[in-house]
């Protein structure tokens, strides 16, 4: 069984924003814009009636869709950095979403996430990069932020066991209500990045 993970989806034009972040800091591993997500929930390697399970509880979910935006970066491990990631605005919304998934996977028996939620689109993985480079990374690129976006719909999406950053492939959809906002309608997620 694939590892899964609960995330939502960044769309186009906040990936490709994102993309232009990539580079100028030796020792990373940057991650695909294809790969570019939010992850809700880290449920790993589960069997299939687990997995079946997951889906139907996930698909019961009746939340509202909500607006975020990306913005600020910063980076993981202050003494010794393994990633550099893009900040994710605060939405009460994705805040509720993501602790009904946790409740969720607990009810199913998976143990509880032993980290905080902390949301972040992870944009490379650090290897042996110096302390020095990435506060020299991050200082030049600390005023990022991409123009605020719908999310209508969360995923539940697999990856391969690796050393993490993909490929991911998209396992099922569940879609967040309509708040009858003033959107026009266009679904970001129709457009592969």
């Amino acid at each position: 069984m694939p590892r899964l993970f609960v995330a939502l989806e960044v769309p186009r034009n906040a990936a490709m924003s994102l993309s232009l972040l990539r580079g100028g800091l030796p020792g990373a591993r940057w991650i695909d814009v294809e790969n570019f997500h939010i992850t809700l929930r880290f449920i790993g390697d589960i069997d299939g009636r687990t997995a079946d399970e997951v889906v139907d509880r996930l698909d019961r979910i009746e939340r509202p869709e909500f607006q975020l935006a990306l913005s600020g970066i910063g980076s993981f491990g202050s003494k010794k950095p393994h990633s550099v990631f893009a900040g994710v605005t605060q939405a009460p919304e994705m805040y509720a979403l993501q602790a009904e998934i946790e409740r969720i996977c607990q009810r199913l028996g998976l143990p509880a996430d032993p980290r905080k939620f902390t949301p972040h689109v992870t944009l490379a993985r650090l290897r042996n990069a110096r302390t020095e480079d990435v506060a020299r990374y991050l200082t030049g690129r600390g005023n990022f932020h991409t123009a605020p976006f719908m999310v209508n719909r969360f995923v539940l999406m697999s990856s391969k066991e690796s050393v993490g950053g993909g490929p991911y492939l998209t396992e099922e959809v569940f879609p967040l209500y309509d708040t009858g906002s003033a959107w026009d309608g266009t679904d970001i997620y129709d457009h592969p990045v």
